[in-house]
């Protein structure tokens, strides 16, 4: 067995489920705009980050959004989520991620966080884990979104690990894509239909001790 350095995990469907709020918040930003939005809609979102989730929506409309317009209502919208995610507490945490921060560090790895979310560290400060995560990359930092590989290699360089020393941790097609472009292995959790090109894939977090890193690191 290899002996694995960190993992880096996504925010979104792995550590808590916020799904429902960007629901809300993206059909109501594109309502605002005359642009129809369903949970189809909700789904070619997943694991995308904020621009170019706002660019989907807009594509729809017969109207010209400049720069400054699209800045604003990309504003808009992230004022409605978080206004939205102000009750998230620890109780929302999914099942196993308290089991799984243990299991690691009693091992020495690392823990990171490489979410599209320009909101992870509110988020996670009021889950109660901030202080699990040995590093939360900054979204707002980083080149290009997912599927592009750069967040997860940015979690690999703070740490001084060489990707094939990460495993990285997601539930959205574009999220395992970048891990497997940066060269780590990849945990899909979710419909093994839609992460067929994971190295794993698990119906939920509460499998990942037992069925994913026992069997990855030992």
């Amino acid at each position: 067995m290899m002996a694995y350095g960190a993992c880096i995990f996504d925010l979104d469907g792995v550590i808590t489920d916020t799904a429902h709020y960007h629901f809300l918040a993206w059909k109501r930003l594109a309502e605002s705009v005359g642009v129809p939005f369903d949970e189809e809609d909700n789904h070619q979102l997943k694991g995308v980050g904020r621009m170019e989730s706002l660019a989907y929506i807009l594509a729809k409309s017969d109207r010209t959004f400049d720069e400054a317009a699209r800045a604003r209502l990309a504003e808009q919208k992230n004022d409605d989520y978080k206004n939205l995610i102000r009750e998230i507490s620890p109780a929302d945490l999914l099942p196993g991620i308290l089991d799984a921060f243990d299991w690691l560090t009693e091992r020495g790895m690392k823990i990171g966080l490489a979410s599209a979310s320009k909101n992870a560290r509110p988020v996670i400060e009021s889950l109660g884990v901030a202080d699990r995560f040995h590093y939360v990359a900054d979204a707002a930092q980083i080149p290009r979104g997912k599927p592009a590989p750069d967040i997860f290699l940015d979690v690999a360089t703070a740490f001084g690990l060489s990707p094939e020393d990460c495993i990285g941790v997601e539930d959205a097609a574009a999220g395992v894509t970048a891990i497997k472009s940066a060269g780590m292995i990849a945990i899909g959790i979710g419909d093994p239909v839609i992460l067929a090109h994971a190295d794993l894939i698990l119906p939920d977090t509460a499998d990942l001790v037992g069925k994913g890193f026992a069997p990855l690191i030992g």
